[in-house]
């Protein structure tokens, strides 16, 4: 095939697709705008009135735009872009909580300052909330652009369909995977290689709930998979590293993966010892 007919194919095929992707550099661009604009630094430049009004501005002017991909009809766009904005300072109050939540959790933290501009499971819960928002209003192909950014730069894969509650912290982050029909409580910390995933099912079940419930104040150490959508874990618990759940566990449960270290002297070798590289 040549590269006529190859673009000519490719140009059938863009008319003929029934869904519409925004620009995904503009919504990257946007998600980070949006970050930046909600925790300025308070060096920033950005500190008079005027200029966060004229950024304001621009940035729902960049959101309308990005909607109008994936909306067709005006008057839905215009109330999807209104209301995402009207909830801003709520979220804003929310992501401080989050970062409180860190600081607090966190001893390496020295400030909230220092959690929002530096730590990646802060960035990618703010991102969350923020898709969240359009997730709920029935947008979904936007919300998950935003989203698998963060994933991008953080490590942290957090489907916007996703519930959770206040003050929610991740520490170190990297390879934590949350599903889209989690549910999780208020004052939760997760740890690094966190899965709460799905157990396999089949196609025609996707819109049920796949993924566990984590209620309030529980604690779920690194590499920690629970599974399952009718898995609940319990308030007030602890889940151990590296443990593997596909059942419940009752509210104040300790729940830890033992295994077995043994240390012997090296000199002499009670039996060979074989090294594999």
């Amino acid at each position: 095939m040549n590269h006529s007919s190859f673009i000519e194919k490719l140009h059938a095929r863009n008319l003929a697709c029934a869904i519409r992707f925004p620009d995904r550099i503009l919504a990257h661009a946007f998600i980070d705008n949006c970050f930046d604009f909600l925790f300025i630094p308070k060096n920033s430049r950005l500190v008079s009135k005027e200029d966060l009004t004229n950024t304001y501005g621009t940035l729902q002017s960049r959101f309308t735009d990005l909607l109008s991909a994936v909306i067709s009809d005006e008057q839905v766009l215009q109330k999807v872009a209104a209301d995402f904005f009207a909830a801003l300072p709520d979220l804003h109050s929310l992501l401080l909580k989050d970062a409180q939540a860190i600081l607090a959790f966190d001893p390496a933290a020295g400030s909230e300052e220092e959690v929002v501009s530096a730590y990646p499971g802060f960035y990618a819960t703010a991102v969350y909330r923020m898709s969240h928002l359009l997730w709920k209003a029935g947008v979904q192909i936007l919300p998950r652009l935003f989203t698998e950014y963060a994933h991008s730069k953080t490590g942290i894969d957090i489907h916007p369909g996703a519930s959770i509650g206040e003050s929610f912290s991740i520490d170190h982050g990297t390879g934590v995977v949350i599903g889209e029909t989690t549910v999780i409580g208020n004052q939760v910390k997760l740890y690094q290689g966190v899965t709460l995933g799905a157990l396999s099912v089949a196609k025609e079940k996707a819109r049920s709930k796949r993924h566990p419930t984590i209620q309030d104040n529980v604690t779920v150490y690194s590499g920690a998979t629970i599974l399952g959508g009718d898995t609940v874990i319990g308030h007030d618990s602890i889940i151990g590293g590296n443990v593997w759940l596909t059942y419940s566990v009752d509210p104040y449960s300790v729940v830890y993966h033992q295994s077995e270290i043994r240390v012997r002297d090296n000199n002499p070798f009670p039996e060979p010892l074989n090294f594999v590289i």
